[in-house]
C-alpha cells in the first residue's frame, strides 16, 4: 500500500498554500482540485487586497500563480473531485474516480459556497457588478448606488461596510421585517445612506446585453407587481454554505455548520486531520486569511508526521 504523507482536498488559496508549504517540507503532498478548481476566487475579477500585487490581480490569475508555485515544488495535483473519505481508521482513505488513495494526514480546504439568488442574469454578471463579498468588491463602487439582498446579520454588515464607498445602499428584504439582531437593525435603520425596500425580491438583474449591471427588476412579494430600478451593483448577502458533505457525521461542526477546529489551530476532532480556509472560517472569509490557515495546516501536518515517525 502506497501511503502518502499528506493529501489536500480543495484548491482555493488555503489548499494551494498548504501544498506549497508541504511540498517545500519534502512531504510530497497530493492535492485534489475538486469540482470547482480555485474556489470562489475563480468568480472574482479584480483582487486588490492580496499583499504582493501592487496593481491588483484577477482572481483566476492569482489561483493560477499559486498552482504553478505548488507545482514548482513538485506537489502532485489530480484534477478530480473526491467522492468519499474514510477518516475512522489510519491511514486515512480518499476515493476519487473509483481509485483509492491513503495518507497519514489530511488537510481539508474545500471552502464554502456563497448562496446565490438563482438567476441566470446573476450568473452571467458575476464579477461584473454582481458580488457576494462587500469586503472584496466594495471599493469598486465608490460614489455609486448598490443593492444588498438579505435580511440577516450578514446583510446588515455588508450594507454598513458598503456605505464607506457607495453613494446609496438599498437593502432588498423579502419580508416586512429583518431577522438580524436588534443592534444591527438599529445601526442600519439609523444610517443616512441606507434605504430599505421591504416585501421585495430581485426578479432579474439588468445589463447582461452590455456585460455590466445597469439595474434590477424588483418583484413585490405581496402583490407580485414588477418594477425596474437603475442600480450599479448587486450584493447577495443571503449566507454561505460550507462544503462539508464529505465529512458529515465524522468531523465535528460548529453551530453554523463549519468544520470545528481547536482555537489557534487547524486541528479537527480527528488526530491527523486538519481544516483550513473558508470551510472552517465563517467570520473573515478572505483569500489572505484562507492562505494563512493553509500555511498553519501544513505546518501542523508536518509536526504530526514527525511525531508519528518518532514513535
Amino acid at each position: 500500500m502506497d501511503i502518502r504523507n499528506v493529501i489536500i482536498i480543495g484548491s482555493g488559496p488555503a489548499g494551494w498554500t498548504a501544498a506549497i508549504y508541504a511540498a517545500r517540507a519534502e512531504l510530497k503532498p497530493l492535492l485534489f482540485e475538486g469540482a470547482e478548481p480555485g474556489g470562489q476566487l475563480m468568480t472574482t475579477t479584480e483582487v486588490e487586497n492580496y499583499p504582493g500585487f501592487e496593481m491588483g490581480i484577477q482572481g483566476p490569475d492569482l489561483m493560477s500563480v499559486m498552482r504553478k508555485q505548488a507545482k514548482r515544488f513538485n506537489a502532485e495535483i489530480i484534477s478530480e473531485k473526491v467522492e468519499s473519505v474514510d477518516l475512522k481508521t489510519s491511514p486515512f482513505k480518499v476515493v476519487a474516480k473509483g481509485v483509492e488513495y491513503f495518507a497519514h494526514t489530511i488537510i481539508i480546504s474545500t471552502g464554502a459556497s456563497a448562496k446565490r439568488l438563482g438567476l441566470e442574469s446573476e450568473k452571467k454578471l458575476y464579477g461584473h457588478g454582481v458580488s457576494a463579498c462587500a469586503t472584496c468588491d466594495g471599493f469598486f463602487f465608490k460614489g455609486k448606488n448598490v443593492i444588498v439582498v438579505g435580511g440577516g446579520d450578514s446583510a446588515m454588515e455588508e450594507s454598513l461596510f458598503l456605505t464607506r464607498f457607495a453613494e446609496k445602499v438599498f437593502i432588498v428584504c423579502r419580508k416586512d421585517a429583518f431577522r438580524a439582531s436588534k443592534i444591527m437593525q438599529d445601526r442600519v435603520m439609523k444610517h443616512p445612506k441606507i434605504e430599505v425596500i421591504w416585501n421585495s425580491a430581485i426578479d432579474e438583474i439588468l445589463g447582461v446585453d452590455i456585460g455590466k449591471v445597469t439595474g434590477v427588476s424588483l418583484k413585490d412579494t405581496v402583490t407580485s407587481v414588477l418594477r425596474e430600478m437603475p442600480i450599479d451593483g448587486v450584493f447577495a448577502a443571503i449566507g454561505h454554505e460550507p462544503n462539508v458533505s464529505l465529512f458529515a457525521g465524522v468531523i465535528e461542526v460548529d453551530e453554523k455548520g463549519y468544520l470545528k477546529t481547536v482555537p489557534g489551530s487547524t486541528r479537527t476532532n480527528i488526530p491527523g486531520v486538519f481544516a483550513s480556509g473558508d470551510v472552517q472560517d465563517f467570520k473573515f472569509r478572505q483569500a489572505i486569511t484562507a492562505a494563512g490557515s493553509g500555511c498553519m495546516a501544513a505546518l501542523e501536518a508536518e509536526k504530526y508526521i514527525a511525531e508519528l515517525e518518532h514513535e
